[in-house]
């Protein structure tokens, strides 16, 4: 399918960049001089937008170009000069293989695409994108890096083939050269110069390969799908002594965050260990991203991160975000069971993740939707040793009992500190089921407290603004209940 064949398709891209780039729309918005309802419709395909604003987007996200010639596919504009017969027209992708491999301080991607050409005219060539982010979520540092230390040619080292194995070695010209992003026409010619279309109706294998040092990647690994595909796998080999910890995220055509639909396969094996994921007819435009974290540093270097970054690192909102003191919004359910199911699946993901930087094991863990970053009254609470969270969606606190007791707690939001407080022994909660039914649940001692704490992050409340006169938080250096639970009298 071509791109002026598919409304959305320019929006897709739009959502793309910002989401590689890191920016938001009001932070587009600013750096194009448009206003952010005006980029949010074209983000969401609602307005069409001009040519205008997709060269200043370009231009503010460094794309290329990737913008402007996706809107004049769009609008059915011919780009100057014009293409030869390319993978922009009736190519489907049967096999679409990544690896990437780490060792050494350098990252290895090799790519193999079997693609079936099914459209009317012979495919010359074929277009690969390289797009590195070092800090992902930080344009203003990943520009200043890419600056200073451009990827380069030399770094890259790209190498092409075309057939099974590896069979004829291609050429490849430079479409588009950034300072962190690069397009390669991988040219279908032999060493020697004859041409190998791939005429309609035939298969054929395309591979390359190309090397980034790790000063100039970050730790995620991403597939966008921009063809019709029917096999797409990715996969992570990396050195065991690093003890890896990876997770994944599907990004669909409404720009929802969601957890893979499938899980991913480990396989450790002496001193490599692989992560490994699959899924078949992926939809147009779909985003799949692996991520990962260093459980102990490269070369054994010690990791010397404060708590608080450590949780930044795996994306919980600090101390500070206007977001934390706010009201979140109520569902409205069950017109909203869907954004609910989403919003759910989003925080049990990052849960699970959490639990990787920190041990819960004793008093248990709870997330927030503001701490993810969404305005939503959506929570969940693990009890120690709980596989399976409390979902609490528009909780309300309807009744608390007269005795309470002083116990620390720590909030993921600043987790440098832990802050004795006074809690309620026993709460009633009333929350909504994603079907619109009402209930009220009842919670004691350790998991009231949980509940509470997680609640009281839906109305703006830290659990520091519990902090009795006289009581200061401690930092957490000084603090001995780490892997312990709340002590109660029986």
């Amino acid at each position: 399918m071509s791109a002026n064949e598919d409304p959305d398709s320019y929006a897709a891209e739009v959502r793309h960049w910002l989401d590689i780039r890191g920016f938001s729309r009001t932070a587009l918005a600013k750096s194009t001089g448009f206003n952010r309802p005006y980029v949010s419709k074209i983000a969401s395909g609602a307005e069409r937008g001009s040519v205008e604003f997709a060269r200043a987007a370009d231009k503010a996200m460094r794309t290329g170009g990737a913008l402007e010639r996706a809107w004049r596919e769009r609008h059915g504009q011919a780009a100057a000069p014009a293409p030869v017969p390319s993978a922009a027209s009736g190519l489907t992708v049967d096999q679409d293989l990544a690896e990437l491999h780490y060792e050494d301080g350098v990252y290895r991607l090799t790519q193999r695409r079997r693609l079936i050409n099914t459209g009317t005219d012979p495919v010359l060539r074929y277009l690969i994108r390289i797009a590195v982010d070092k800090y992902p979520g930080e344009p203003e540092r990943s520009n200043q890096l890419y600056r200073e230390h451009p990827l380069t040619w030399d770094d890259l080292q790209l190498q092409a083939w075309y057939g099974e194995g590896r069979t004829e070695p291609i050429k490849w010209t430079v479409q588009h050269d950034r300072d962190a992003f690069k397009e390669v026409w991988l040219v279908l010619r032999g060493e020697d110069g004859r041409r190998l279309p791939l005429y309609p109706g035939e298969a054929g294998w395309i591979e390359y390969t190309y090397t980034v040092p790790e000063t100039l990647w970050g730790n995620w690994y991403r597939r966008a799908v921009r063809l019709p595909t029917n096999h797409l796998a990715v996969a992570l080999d990396l050195p065991a002594s690093t003890a890896p910890q990876v997770w994944g995220t599907h990004t669909s055509l409404t720009g929802d965050d969601l957890p893979l639909p499938t899980p991913i396969a480990v396989d450790r094996s002496g001193e490599r260990v692989r992560y490994s994921w699959a899924t078949d007819n992926p939809p147009l435009h779909a985003r799949y991203t692996l991520q990962w974290r260093w459980g102990a540093a490269p070369y054994d270097e010690p990791m010397h991160q404060r708590p608080s970054e450590v949780m930044a690192v795996l994306g919980i909102v600090q101390d500070g975000d206007p977001i934390l003191r706010a009201t979140a919004r109520k569902f409205n359910l069950p017109a909203e069971a869907e954004q609910a199911r989403i919003a759910v699946a989003r925080l049990q993901q990052a849960a699970e993740l959490v639990a990787t930087g920190h041990d819960f094991s004793g008093k248990g863990r709870g997330l927030a939707a503001p701490q993810i970053g969404l305005d939503a009254a959506a929570a969940v609470v693990y009890p120690p040793g709980a596989s399976d969270p409390v979902i609490l969606l528009n909780p309300v606190v309807v009744e608390s009992s007269a005795e309470t007791d002083m116990q620390y707690e720590g909030c993921l939001s600043f987790f440098d500190t832990r802050s004795r407080i006074p809690r309620p022994l026993s709460v009633h909660i009333a929350h909504t089921d994603p079907d619109g039914s009402e209930r009220i649940t009842v919670f004691e001692q350790g998991l009231a407290r949980l509940v509470l704490h997680e609640v009281d992050h839906l109305y703006g409340v830290l659990c520091s603004d519990h902090l009795p006169e006289g009581e200061a938080p401690i930092p957490v250096e000084e603090y001995r209940g780490t892997g312990s639970a709340w002590a109660y009298r029986s």
